[in-house]
């Protein structure tokens, strides 16, 4: 019998994305990418704080104190959440306005990756991008469709990554040092019959966590054999992505979406767009901060 997710916030985002734990101050920020909210959820205190980020977060990741690196609509930000401060950083596609940035995860460096996608779904229309500590920028993977999932193994050789419309996690070896990638192979090929593979997150044994897209559920998964493990049930079918938090690292967070589901949809399943939470039984790893 599969565990089953617990909602935590009745949110109703739109589009629930990108949650990071920041375990200094015991909680989870999480975005709504299409209600253009950033969100601070507290385990301790039952509180989900909400900015407003005038365009739409694709992801957020942890600096220093309240100050947040953000993937955003119009390109990397600083953000500072407690003041609701916004500064731009750089926009990697500002020649691309069709575009916006998704999904964004720290490598072991200190280094921000995020990538984009096309507001039309057009493949091979996006990228992935590597923001450095210094604040300069590279490309690392251009011809995506949807760039989702990241997540580098504990011993730092390699990074993995989803483009969703592949239907597949593919493996880089990876280069700590410079934040070098080659080598580019699949490891885990999805039917599609059961969601599409979203964001993702790692555990301390090495099994990636996958986030169902219309599928109803998070998976875990053995990159080394392709095999699926284990199976949690989301009540709600828009599942986005999942993260690592809470005490010891042992509740996954789990954020959902509602936007597309019509009212019979939704009647089916009321807290869609809702933050879930489990206790899956395995440990997960740190989310790291943009710059140490």
């Amino acid at each position: 019998m599969n565990k089953k997710a617990e909602l935590i916030v009745d949110e109703k985002a739109l589009l629930g994305e990108g949650p990071t734990w920041d375990e200094s101050l015991n909680v989870l920020y999480w975005v709504d990418i299409m209600g253009c909210r950033i969100h601070r959820y507290s385990p301790a205190e039952k509180t989900n704080e909400t900015i407003d980020a005038g365009q739409e977060p694709g992801a957020v990741v942890v600096h220093k104190g309240t100050e947040l690196i953000g993937a955003m609509q119009h390109g990397f930000y600083h953000i500072d959440f407690d003041r609701k401060t916004f500064e731009p950083v750089a926009d990697p596609e500002e020649h691309l306005p069709g575009n916006r940035f998704n999904d964004g995860k720290v490598d072991p460096a200190g280094r921000f990756w995020a990538g984009t996608m096309a507001y039309s779904k057009q493949k091979d229309q996006a990228a992935l991008y590597c923001l450095e500590p210094d604040l300069s920028w590279s490309k690392k993977v251009d011809h995506i469709g949807i760039s989702n999932g990241l997540a580098w193994s504990e011993d730092g050789t390699v990074m993995y990554f989803i483009d969703t419309p592949a239907l597949e996690v593919s493996a880089f070896d990876y280069d700590i040092e410079t934040g070098g990638i080659s080598n580019r192979r699949p490891v885990i090929t999805f039917s599609g019959d059961d969601g599409r593979p979203d964001g993702m997150t790692i555990d301390k044994e090495g099994m990636l966590w996958i986030a169902h897209f219309r599928g109803w559920k998070v998976s875990r998964w053995n990159p080394e054999t392709g095999e699926c493990l284990e199976e949690i049930d989301v009540p709600a079918g828009q599942v986005t992505s999942c993260v690592f938090g809470g005490k010891d690292l042992t509740t996954l967070y789990i954020t959902t979406a509602r936007n597309n589901l019509s009212e019979e949809q939704i009647a089916g399943q009321p807290h869609a767009g809702g933050l879930f939470a489990v206790q899956p039984g395995v440990t997960g790893t740190l989310s790291r901060r943009f710059g140490f």
